[in-house]
């Protein structure tokens, strides 16, 4: 049984190119999603943009500002790293109890070369975490190219990491990603892991760089029980 079906998911910071793609492919895949921002207009102006592109998605993608993103059941974590703290502190109270995903990499670009930072309590995730003691943090969606996430009648070649210090959420994160064409949801531990999962993304934009394309992780060796895997 799928225990996110239903779920509206709210999208907090989610006008930059990775928040609006995975709000639009969850709403290619039956969710109602809610991308909100500092300003209203923009998410509005976002919505209206990916619904002009991809008509199916009207009535599934809404915008409004962060306070009304975070009325939804669950929510994602897209501002930069840096205002990901600040953000859920402005909306605790009704992130409280709540699954809240931190898809947010700490990294700075230096002479050329990405470079990840360690944030406060070692990893973004984390430091979400501390900010929202009360709410279920999740880390997941690092490492999927923003760009694909947006083809959203196009499948995703990918393995998605998450990690989280609660079981029941890492159930619910999972369900939602096997959902997504192509991608393979992976438990990958406790939240302290999401340290590790985080600045693996400065090496993933170091070989998109490199070899001038847009890489995905896929691990070998991994046979998942038949009732974890897509139907």
């Amino acid at each position: 049984m799928c225990h996110c079906l239903g779920m509206r998911i709210g999208i907090l910071g989610g006008t930059g190119p990775a928040g609006s793609a995975l709000a639009a492919r969850l709403a290619s895949i039956g969710f109602d999603v809610v991308i909100g921002s500092r300003s209203s207009e923009r998410a509005s102006e976002v919505v209206v943009e990916y619904v002009a592109k991809f008509p199916e998605l009207e009535g599934r993608l809404s915008g409004g500002d962060n306070a009304h993103a975070s009325q939804c059941d669950l929510l994602v974590i897209a501002t930069p790293w840096d205002s990901a703290a600040t953000t859920v502190q402005e909306n605790t109270a009704a992130l409280s109890g709540k699954i809240v995903i931190s898809m947010a990499n700490a990294l700075v670009r230096v002479a050329g070369e990405f470079q990840p930072l360690l944030p406060p309590r070692g990893s973004v995730a984390a430091h979400i975490q501390a900010a929202i003691p009360l709410s279920r943090v999740v880390a997941a969606f690092h490492h999927l190219p923003a760009k694909e996430l947006g083809h959203i009648g196009q499948p995703i070649d990918s393995d998605v990491l998450i990690c989280s210090d609660d079981r029941d959420a890492i159930q619910i994160v999972s369900e939602i990603v096997e959902r997504i064409p192509g991608c393979r949801p992976l438990d990958a531990g406790l939240l302290s892991n999401a340290m590790a999962i985080e600045a693996f993304t400065a090496v993933l934009l170091q070989l998109n760089v490199r070899y001038k394309t847009r890489v995905a992780p896929k691990l070998t060796g991994i046979r998942l029980p038949a009732d974890q895997k897509k139907i």
